[in-house]
């Protein structure tokens, strides 16, 4: 169910996009419904971890083994499997698909606050999209550093910085990938003086578009409308 919710959030954000709604609108209303409620359900860019997963993929499993085929959590799947790739698609929109040359920060790499658990994590599917362009990618997370390191190993193109301030050291753009609470109040005119190009992909919607254009960032969150960097 929870899963189910997810996924449900993460379409609605998708098409949210296409027609000009604000997704965070769009989640108080159906929230404010006590029957429905605000846990899990919150767009980003998929879920992951060893439970959601398993757990989906063991019912659809077991319900094939009688005969029965689960529709919606069959769409579930492969609405999650689909989310995971919004933030790859995002840069390239864009930069373009070559992004040879290309250099991105990236902020979080658990597949949630408050653990180093990276199984089935998104950051790894936008890790690998964007290294597959040619990119190359200065990853940041509180706590799973060490497990990326025994993933990935030396993987070119793939580095690991002390800091989330040394992260964004000449990047085209800073994606927040996991929403730690560390990322949720940063210095947005610092960030800006960081990056090579003053753009935010916010992988878990943890700001306020106005904020980041007040401090001349351009802001592409999870279904809502992208805010350019102001011209004079």
């Amino acid at each position: 169910m929870l899963a189910t919710r997810i996924s449900f959030v993460n379409e609605l954000a998708l098409l949210a996009e296409k027609v000009g709604a604000d997704i965070e609108l769009v989640r108080k209303g159906i929230g404010s419904d006590p029957r429905i409620g605000y846990h899990f359900l919150y767009a980003g860019a998929g879920y992951g971890g060893s439970c959601f997963p398993k757990d989906v993929k063991a019912l659809i499993t077991s319900a094939r083994g009688v005969g029965i085929d689960l529709k919606v959590l069959n769409a579930v799947e492969a609405a999650n499997e689909r989310q995971k790739q919004v933030l790859v698609d995002k840069v390239v929109a864009r930069f373009g698909d070559d992004l040879k040359g290309r250099h991105f920060a990236l902020w979080g790499l658990s597949f949630k606050p408050n653990t180093d658990d990276m199984r089935e994590a998104p950051s790894r599917v936008v890790i690998a999209g964007l290294l597959a362009r040619g990119a190359s990618i200065a990853a940041y997370d509180p706590v799973a550093m060490p497990e990326a390191q025994r993933i990935f190993g030396n993987l070119p193109g793939l580095s690991f910085a002390a800091a989330p301030r040394e992260a964004l050291e000449g990047a085209e753009a800073l994606l927040i990938v996991t929403e730690w609470k560390e990322f949720k109040s940063p210095d947005f005119d610092d960030i800006k003086l960081q990056l090579k190009q003053p753009v935010v992909i916010d992988g878990r919607n943890l700001y306020e578009p106005e904020l980041l254009e007040a401090s001349g960032l351009e802001y592409l969150g999870i279904g809502r409308t992208s805010v350019a960097v102001p011209t004079a």
